[in-house]
């Protein structure tokens, strides 16, 4: 056989390879990955979160907890067909998309988003705009009326969750200034975790906290929620890289080195400072360690991951004890200072252990020409000042429209007392 033979066979074999695909051309593994992605992601907020929420609160209030994550996953699958996508993922402008995209407007069978379809790249960002607003039932939970929580979390996602995409992902502004959230750590954590915070001062504190003890009812619900999270996020962040390559296999290892390192760096904290380590601390530290992850899970190495790891432990710790013990906040189930404080630092340390020149600590250079940190951390420290100040802001306009359409925010103080799954459902989590 001449050489002319073999260079044609070889082209045939890598034209009708599964895995090749040249420029926007359909590859099957990448297709087959995000298509695992996007049932991992779900599998985070339906069953993990709801499971991690439902487990923390009281027995009056389990139901209560898994019916809001169920009710947003349901409204704001609809609200991303009909026009959240769009305005996160239009063309539009530097800080809004357009509506060319509303209802999946446009995309047909073989519309293509790089390597995949664009109906599963749509899909794949619904279920981390199902996520978010999920996250933030954590601070109001166990005292929010149920329909004022159905409201706020259907306009949070227009006003709030679509804009903020659209700046970072979406190719808005933040994009354009190159910054680095490889899969969520400003769109998703610092978002929810900042309107976490704002409503838990506007809702005020439930009954009798902080001097009535509110121990969670089911650990062993709450530590199975987070062994779902725990898998899922492999999902979330390795899908990210929406391809089934090295990018991907590289932001699973740092998440879970992160997630390893940041719950032991939380279960010896509680060690020495209380004498015991808590299941509760180290599945809270474990979650930390995955949210402070996020943001750089496609720019740092394992070393990086370590260190990212340890700070989200330490940090994040002291976070909820000041929120709780000091300021005497009442974000119930820690959504600020665990995935706000968590995501902020993260996209900060993005900025950091980007670098290529770190020598074990460097960058897995996902994005090309990443050789310092200086400019980068600046660029960083904007995207996050700014998320935090519109989300704060419009956050807190968005609660008190809601509270004034619907006659209030909160439950009367004697249903509280009594439950909302009674209350709100008529029904009970346990009939024992």
């Amino acid at each position: 056989m001449k050489i002319k033979d073999h260079k044609i066979i070889l082209i045939l074999t890598l034209l009708f390879s599964p895995g090749f695909a040249m420029g926007d051309e359909l590859n099957g593994a990448d297709t087959a990955w995000i298509l695992a992605s996007t049932a991992l992601v779900l599998l985070m907020t339906i069953p993990g979160l709801s499971m991690f929420y439902a487990g923390l609160v009281r027995s009056k209030n389990v139901l209560s907890v898994f019916m809001q994550c169920f009710a947003i996953t349901g409204i704001v699958s609809i609200l991303w067909l009909v026009m959240g996508y769009s305005l996160a993922f239009g063309e539009g402008t530097a800080w809004l998309g357009d509506f060319s995209k509303v209802f999946f407007d446009g995309i047909e069978r073989g519309s293509l988003s790089g390597s995949i379809p664009e109906v599963l790249f749509a899909m794949f960002q619904m279920t981390f705009a199902i996520i978010t607003p999920a996250l933030i039932v954590g601070a109001f939970a166990e005292r929010m009326k149920f329909s004022a929580m159905l409201l706020f979390s259907g306009i949070w996602l227009i006003a709030v969750y679509a804009p903020i995409a659209h700046w970072v992902w979406g190719g808005g502004w933040l994009a354009d200034m190159g910054i680095y959230d490889f899969a969520g750590g400003l769109v998703v954590h610092i978002t929810a975790g900042v309107a976490a915070l704002v409503a838990a001062l506007v809702l005020g504190p439930r009954n009798g906290f902080p001097t009535t003890a509110m121990p969670p009812h089911n650990l062993t619900m709450t530590i199975g929620g987070a062994g779902m999270l725990w898998v899922g996020w492999f999902g979330f962040n390795g899908g990210s890289a929406l391809a089934a390559n090295g990018d991907a296999a590289m932001a699973i290892l740092v998440t879970h080195i992160s997630a390893s390192v940041g719950a032991t760096t939380w279960m010896f904290i509680e060690w020495k400072k209380f004498g015991k380590p808590s299941a509760l601390g180290a599945v809270t530290g474990m979650v930390a360690g995955l949210g402070t992850i996020t943001p750089a899970s496609g720019f740092v190495g394992p070393g990086g991951a370590l260190v990212i790891g340890l700070l989200a432990g330490i940090v994040c710790f002291y976070a909820t004890q000041l929120i709780k013990r000091v300021l005497k906040i009442d974000d119930s189930l820690d959504v600020f200072p665990v995935h706000g404080v968590g995501g902020i630092l993260g996209t900060i340390l993005a900025g950091v252990f980007a670098s290529t020149e770190l020598g074990l600590f460097s960058g897995y250079g996902y994005a090309e020409g990443i050789t310092s940190m200086g400019g980068q951390v600046s660029v960083q420290l904007t995207g996050v000042l700014a998320v935090v100040a519109y989300t704060a802001l419009v956050t807190f306009v968005v609660l008190k429209l809601v509270g004034a359409l619907t006659g209030g925010l909160r439950v009367e103080k004697e249903h509280e007392t009594e439950g909302l799954d009674i209350v709100s459902h008529e029904e009970v989590g346990y009939n024992l």
